[in-house]
């Protein structure tokens, strides 16, 4: 299947989508104040350690502390800012091992290094590791780890060959290396030369980890516009276009220098029309930000995301074209299962997620939608776990969440409904703020009462709750009055004291 890699670049925003078949399959969202920090290097300080959830709170400097859990610990921790007894001077290593507890390893006020695993996402913080890896474009690098690995999405056949030429070409001179899938067919001097950088940037870090102060960024991960090159570049990828000539200069000699194969495969693009309406993408963005996604069949989907979970049913609509129900749910169902891998994709949905096909008698066909759909997720960069039917039909899967959503990077909470989804009638709002007088009436003694809320809540309380409204007021023995405010959203309302 042919890819195409579009890129639409702005000076506060970088917008990546991948198209395939003249479908938008995957987007990338980058906003120059907002940068992911997924791979970042960090001296952080330990602010916290937690011994019953043997885990630490890690300032890295941003507005919440960071997550370290002790299985994220590695054998040897940067500690030139501990504690005397702690520490033998400047620049030494105080030895642990990740089966000790947490709190023999870590305490309050220590240096340590560590890196972004998850970038924070809601009310969480960000996740870390002290075990640092650094990606290149052939290889990922341990260096403080001597293991060679190999992808697992390369045949087995070949992968003991392969970790024989990385551990030929690494040499003593220490760390570890995992061979991507993009390195299958390197050559040994692609490779030593993506070793040498990957060293050089460690090299990098370690010295900026003895000459800066905790909490401060040792090692920032690639832009997106540079991961683009690194990461989604694929064999069948036919050409990465760019709107802004800028862009395309400073990518082409950083694709020169790291990339050399996809210098080809990149072109600047300077037609009149803005380059995302060449496949309608702006407006599958607005569809993927709505819990609805349509079928060509009739049939539809319903998306609900949630910070658990995200749950996808499935419904037949108006199709009815198939010659009985059992091949009318069936072939729904099997346009359902490639429309979710691929909003799986879209919408960058990670964490559980349940999806309800709709009920299939037939054992065969339940084999068949999930066939389908797991050959479908075969084309989802990010690691996904399919854990088949449940006993109550539902299908529960897992996808790799290492950064927001689509929806959660691009839409915030409605400030009418707080995220809810739904507001309270106007009618059980003005029988709130009659409780509330009543409640008010009881504490105070002012002259009058006064009402402001939405126009929709002070027009029912002008025609059908008059009654209740002339009742209260006489109960209590004062005057009510009404304003409107059509800034108020319809659940808010002031009562005022005058």
């Amino acid at each position: 299947m042919q890819q195409e890699i579009l890129i639409n670049w702005s000076p506060q925003e970088t917008r990546v989508a991948v198209v395939e078949n003249a479908a938008v399959q995957e987007l990338q969202v980058e906003r120059t104040l907002e940068r992911g920090l997924v791979g970042n290097v960090y001296l952080g300080k330990v602010v916290r350690v937690l011994p019953g959830m043997q885990s630490a709170f890690i300032d890295i400097g941003l507005d919440r502390a960071a997550f370290l859990h002790v299985a994220d610990l590695m054998s040897s921790i940067n500690s030139r800012h501990a504690e005397p007894e702690a520490s033998a001077g400047a620049g030494a290593v105080v030895p642990g091992s990740s089966a000790q507890p947490i709190e023999k390893q870590l305490f309050e006020g220590q240096a340590v290094m560590v890196q972004v695993l998850k970038d924070p996402m809601g009310t969480k913080g960000a996740r870390l590791t002290a075990q640092i890896s650094i990606a290149g474009r052939l290889l990922v690098f341990l260096p403080q780890d001597n293991h060679i690995g190999v992808s697992q999405k390369i045949p087995p056949r070949q992968r003991e060959d392969l970790r024989q030429r990385v551990q030929t070409l690494s040499g003593e001179m220490g760390g570890g290396f995992i061979l991507r899938t993009n390195g299958e067919d390197a050559t040994d001097a692609e490779l030593a030369d993506d070793i040498a950088y990957l060293r050089k940037t460690w090299l990098r870090i370690k010295q900026a980890s003895l000459r800066l102060p905790a909490v401060s960024v040792l090692h920032q991960d690639l832009s997106l516009l540079q991961r683009v090159l690194r990461d989604m570049v694929l064999e069948n990828t036919q050409t990465i276009r760019i709107d802004s000539r800028e862009q395309f200069e400073k990518l082409k000699v950083f694709a020169l220098e790291f990339m050399p194969s996809t210098v080809a495969k990149l072109q600047h693009y300077s037609g009149e029309r803005p380059i995302f309406d060449l496949f309608n993408i702006d407006e599958d963005i607005a569809k993927a930000l709505g819990r609805r996604v349509d079928l060509k069949s009739g049939g539809y989907l319903v998306v609900d995301q949630t910070e658990a979970l995200t749950t996808v049913d499935v419904n037949t609509g108006g199709f009815v074209g198939a010659r009985n129900f059992d091949e009318t749910i069936y072939k729904t169902n099997l346009e359902a299962a490639q429309a979710i891998a691929r909003q799986l994709r879209l919408r960058n949905l990670g964490g559980i997620v349940i999806v309800d096909f709709i009920d299939m008698t037939k054992e065969n066909h339940r084999e068949g939608v999930l066939a389908e759909f797991k050959k479908q997720l075969e084309r989802d960069r990010i690691k996904t776990a399919v854990n088949g039917f449940s006993a109550l039909g539902l299908l529960e899967m897992t996808r790799k969440r290492t950064r927001e959503s689509l929806a959660h990077q691009l839409c915030e909470p409605c400030q009418a409904c707080s995220g809810k989804g739904s507001v309270k009638t106007a009618r059980s709002v003005t029988y709130d703020i009659l409780r509330e007088i009543l409640r008010e009436a009881r504490q105070f003694n002012p002259r009058e009462f006064r009402i402001v809320a939405s126009p929709k809540v002070i027009e029912l309380f002008l025609d059908e709750e008059s009654q209740h409204l002339a009742s209260l007021s006489e109960f209590i023995c004062k005057p009510i009055s009404l304003q409107a405010e059509a800034v108020m959203a319809q659940e808010q309302y002031d009562i005022v004291l005058i």
